[in-house]
């Protein structure tokens, strides 16, 4: 029997440092570490004594296990010893490993003493065995104490602030002026006095007056025009002239009627412009201005020719230059004038209306003079061999609004205007790329560009032929197709005769 004992507690032993060896190294403070090492010491003694062991429980961390009932004293003790030191904050576990090997390493002789003493009987009160003692606390680094100032850079990267308000932008600047201009002091302004009455002070630069200004300019253009030949009452007579426009647009004090016509413009600025070319580049000469009625409506009907429509402006500046009355033409155009930016304004405002049967009716219910061109585009765009050769009148349109309104028909032909552009040909692509009736090449045009469009100097004759009276016809004549072709035929007759004349009796084309 003892034989047997000896041989289990040999097993036991040889068990325990089997196991102990696995262990050598278990981790820090690993509560499953401990409870092993505690098992196999618990286990081992029970097996000296020759009890059966009894299973192992995993006990809590930093908790003593209670020996098992009839395990040896010596046996608990050596448990207890070795859990406690397995517990201890920041022991090493090798520690726990080494008091197992002691309690292993035992002679048999001691074993053998140990499992024949008596077991004691097991009370059920609470645990003897020695706690493990609690760890010491851990001491704080004192707080720095500081020993120098922030420097005031730092203070202000950090984001402290003075108790004292940050000046503003405005003030950072007047200090920065007066830290750099010492010297300067902003006086105070002295307190007015109302009893004191001052004259105002006098600039270091004297303003001139505008009569003294209207003085030299007009001495400035006698001398000029005394220089050029020209007599220098003309002069001071043209400059009063501008001087009295200027002033009434600026008052307002000039009219404009329900078609756009402003007769203070057109007699101050229009006509102006077009009396150099009529006087000097054209030469105009006027022939039959006494068959122009002096008062009442009329229609005068013309000829058209020229590539730009220049022979409306010099009829219209002929009849009212010429005149005795100085009457003003209000010419119909086509609606392609009234299309074209600027030109349509200056048309307005020169007495021009849109060729329309009922703005013909208007203007004659208020006696004025009328005046069409009934070949239209045809007659400017036709080509230089079909000169002086009339086209067609169209459908006899300004004969019906004579007929109705009862007004003379006075036929008017003009020599000269064929010759100012002579179309050689035309460009019908960049007309229909540009909107226009045609594109003409002249001798000038396109080759001078822009300087191509000024027109030759030939000389230029208008003549107006005796009016074909309207009034004797019956009241509904307008409506008779008949008469109106008859009309229409007789003056596009005696306009092609006049043209014959006086080609015949003209000595050239430029003089």
């Amino acid at each position: 029997m003892a034989a047997r004992r000896s041989s289990l507690a040999a097993g036991a032993e040889r068990a325990t440092g089997e196991r102990a060896r696995r262990r050598s190294t278990p981790l820090l403070g690993d509560p499953d570490a401990t409870t092993d090492a505690t098992t196999d010491a618990t286990t081992m003694g029970a097996a000296s004594a020759g009890t059966k062991p009894a299973p192992a429980k995993k006990a809590p961390a930093k908790k003593a296990t209670a020996p098992t009932a009839g395990s040896a004293t010596p046996t608990s003790k050596r448990a207890s010893t070795t859990k406690g030191a397995s517990t201890t904050k920041g022991a090493s576990t090798t520690k726990g490993a080494s008091t197992t090997k002691r309690a292993s390493a035992k002679s048999p002789a001691t074993t053998k003493a140990a499992s024949a003493a008596p077991t004691p009987a097991t009370s059920a009160g609470p645990s003897t065995t020695p706690t493990a003692p609690a760890p010491a606390s851990r001491k704080h680094r004192p707080a720095p104490k500081v020993t120098s100032r922030p420097s005031a850079r730092a203070t202000s990267q950090a984001g402290a602030r003075d108790a004292a308000p940050r000046p503003s932008t405005r003030e950072k600047v007047r200090r920065d002026a007066a830290a750099r201009r010492p010297h300067l002091r902003v006086a105070e302004p002295a307190p007015l006095d109302p009893t004191v009455v001052r004259e105002p002070e006098s600039s270091g630069a004297p303003l001139p007056d505008p009569a003294e200004l209207v003085e030299a300019l007009v001495s400035a253009l006698r001398l000029g025009a005394q220089a050029a030949g020209v007599a220098p009452e003309d002069v001071e007579r043209r400059v009063a002239q501008v001087l009295a426009y200027l002033r009434r647009r600026l008052d307002g004090d000039y009219e404009v009627d329900d078609f756009g016509f402003d007769p203070h413009f057109t007699e101050h600025v229009f006509y102006p412009m077009l009396r150099p070319l009529y006087r000097h580049w054209f030469r105009v000469e006027v022939r039959g201005i006494e068959n122009i009625p002096a008062e009442g409506g009329a229609l005068v009907v013309s000829n058209h020719s020229g590539t730009v429509a220049i022979d409306s402006l010099m009829v219209q500046l002929a009849i009212h230059d010429e005149h005795p009355q100085r009457r003003t033409m209000r010419a119909l155009g086509a609606d392609l004038v009234f299309q074209t930016p600027f030109v349509s304004t200056i048309a307005r405002r020169s007495g021009s209306t849109l060729a329309a049967s009922d703005d013909a009716e208007r203007l004659f219910a208020r006696g004025e003079l009328v005046g069409v061109f009934p070949e239209g585009f045809k007659g400017t765009g036709k080509r230089f061999s079909e000169r002086y050769k009339l086209q067609r009148f169209g459908r006899g349109g300004f004969v019906a609004a004579a007929l109705s309104a009862g007004v003379p028909i006075v036929p008017c032909s003009v020599v000269g205007a064929e010759e100012i552009a002579p179309i050689l040909g035309t460009m019908p692509t960049l007309a229909r790329v540009l909107g226009v009736p045609y594109a003409p090449i002249t001798p000038t045009f396109p080759w001078l560009g822009p300087l191509g469009l000024v027109p030759l100097p030939s000389k230029w004759i208008i003549e107006f032929g005796e009016p074909i009276e309207t009034a004797g016809h019956e009241p509904g004549a307008a409506e008779d197709p008949m008469l109106v072709f008859d009309l229409t035929d007789q003056v596009r007759e005696t306009i092609q005769q006049t043209l014959y004349t006086l080609l015949m009796h003209r000595r050239s084309v430029f003089f």
